[in-house]
């Protein structure tokens, strides 16, 4: 068992993805107990500012990795496209949407990060929002379509209720539920956009440091979990 379960960790820890998930994770796990143990200080020194400066060099590490998934990200909306012909035309609208926001959302924070690191001259302010608005977006696109599958797949249960097959039923509950777990992520994710963004929108600017790091981390735990059971049910 114990081998199994450090098996597993190299292994996503040897993958871009499987990595980011887990600094991810520890971004968040950090910010949220520095965060907690720090309460109302407005500057924490000690145990609590050290967590909080590891949550820290943790993002902008993350942040300095994404300069390389543009190019990702482009082959994955090139092959998705328009979307396939037999899905449904709303979700492939809003997947679409997503797509545009997201490829968008790189360079953007490329600029952003550039300009802080005096790389260009211009104002890294507005390319930080602007970034952070697109990813904003495109959160709030992922959970519509979410909302969309999950109203397709409650017709079909209704329908096919008691004339279709267990495993069919099955395999449509599964979905069911990684389509719940992933609207609870991006609503997570959606949260902490809203807060990074300038001051006056909605309730932007106003988490305290352990809430941030909550929502991240019940973002970062769901993602790792559905990527565990992603790869089970791909070597089963």
């Amino acid at each position: 068992m114990a081998a199994e379960a450090l098996g597993g960790l190299v292994a996503a820890l040897e993958s871009h993805r499987g990595r980011d998930r887990v600094v991810r994770a520890l971004c968040y796990g950090c910010q949220l107990a520095g965060g907690a143990l720090a309460g109302p200080q407005p500057a924490p020194a000690g145990l609590p500012g050290s967590l909080l400066a590891v949550s820290a060099q943790l993002s902008a590490c993350r942040t300095a990795l994404r300069l390389f998934d543009d190019l990702a990200m482009l082959s994955y909306s090139c092959s998705y496209g328009l979307g396939p012909k037999d899905e449904d035309p709303l979700v492939r609208g809003l997947s679409v949407l997503s797509n545009v926001a997201n490829q968008l959302y790189y360079p953007c924070e490329h600029v952003a990060w550039a300009a802080d690191a005096s790389v260009v001259r211009v104002g890294s302010q507005k390319w930080w929002a602007l970034s952070t608005g697109l990813w904003a977006s495109a959160l709030l696109l992922g959970i519509l379509r979410s909302l969309r599958i999950l109203f397709r797949l409650r017709q079909k249960l209704r329908q096919h209720k008691g004339t279709s097959s267990p495993l069919s039923q099955k395999e449509m509950k599964a979905q069911v539920k990684a389509e719940v777990l992933s609207i609870l992520a991006s609503a997570a994710d959606l949260s902490n956009a809203i807060h990074w963004l300038p001051p006056g929108f909605l309730w932007a600017g106003r988490f305290p440091p352990w809430l941030v790091g909550l929502l991240g981390t019940v973002s970062s735990l769901i993602g790792i979990y559905q990527a565990s059971r992603s790869g089970n049910s791909e070597s089963a």
